[in-house]
């Protein structure tokens, strides 16, 4: 099967569009729809919806568009290790992660690697977990920088546990001490953040069978810790998270203590590229001792 008719239909797919699918990949739109006529007649399958307002798969293009995302893959992996047998160091890294590995890890790490290969292409997504785990399910990304939880479909790198803390107000009545009682918080109005959808959060309320008093929910973390500097109710989130943040809030390890732990998350190391196995090589290096 031609390469060239499984990128066009990808980036069809992905774009929603034959034109824009055409400018990603320098054709005009007669020749992407070409290229996908001809997928479709060589399969005998209508592979893409076509309208006015766009294209999106059909059933059966569902059910194909993984497999061909495989190949195209497995097309990159071929060209950069021949680009490695010649000397060359060529590539491209797709990375997703939590928003707090990508603002306080990540950035390091990112222009050491470049330093060392430039030639490489990284692109980088930010979500919460199940936007992280949902892009490497579908190929989006060669590797994920989330936590980890049981059922873990992937092979999994462990870089570092990181502790959930309590953020309270300054007046809070605990507020001076050395830890806060993690049951307290069912007493409390309480700031949900990511929308309730935040897993880790979900997963610590659900093991010790809290039932929370939610207040208030929120996108983002920050506007969270914003709502506990006006003394709205306090909230639970990993230390990561609250790095560098300059609010006049408290924050203080939960007792009994709650760790998440972070890592990388790929399909398979050994069937990665050279450019995503160099790229975790470096990740776990950098970020294995951080704490």
């Amino acid at each position: 099967m031609e390469t060239a008719r499984c990128r066009a239909l990808v980036y069809a797919a992905e774009l929603g569009s034959i034109t824009k699918a055409a400018e990603r990949m320098n054709y005009t739109p007669s020749a992407v729809s070409q290229l996908i006529q001809a997928m479709e007649t060589e399969m005998d399958l209508q592979l893409l919806h076509r309208s006015k307002r766009g294209v999106a798969l059909t059933e059966e293009g569902k059910k194909i568009i993984p497999s061909v995302k495989e190949l195209l893959r497995q097309e990159e992996r071929i060209d950069q290790l021949t680009a490695q047998i010649h000397g060359l160091e060529t590539g491209t890294v797709r990375i997703a992660a939590y928003s707090s590995v990508a603002t306080h890890w990540l950035p390091e790490v990112l222009r050491a690697f470049q330093t060392d290969y430039p030639g490489i292409e990284i692109t980088l997504a930010e979500g919460i977990r199940q936007e992280v785990e949902g892009w490497l399910a579908d190929r989006q990304a060669d590797l994920a920088f989330m936590t980890y939880m049981e059922p873990m479909p992937y092979e999994w790198i462990f870089l570092a546990e990181d502790p959930m803390m309590a953020v309270l107000h300054p007046s809070h009545p605990l507020a001076k001490e050395k830890a806060y009682p993690l049951r307290a918080c069912e007493e409390e109005p309480f700031i949900m953040p990511a929308q309730g959808m935040d897993e880790d959060v979900n997963r610590m309320i659900r093991e010790n069978g809290l039932a929370l008093n939610i207040a208030f929910q929120t996108l983002e973390n920050f506007s969270c810790i914003a709502m506990i500097e006006q003394n709205l109710g306090m909230s639970i989130m990993n230390r990561l998270i609250t790095k560098r943040q300059d609010y006049d809030v408290v924050m203080l390890p939960l007792d009994p203590p709650q760790h998440i732990r972070f890592g990388i998350a790929v399909h398979s190391l050994e069937s990665a590229s050279p450019a995503v196995r160099r790229f975790v090589d470096y990740a776990v290096r950098m970020l294995g001792q951080e704490k």
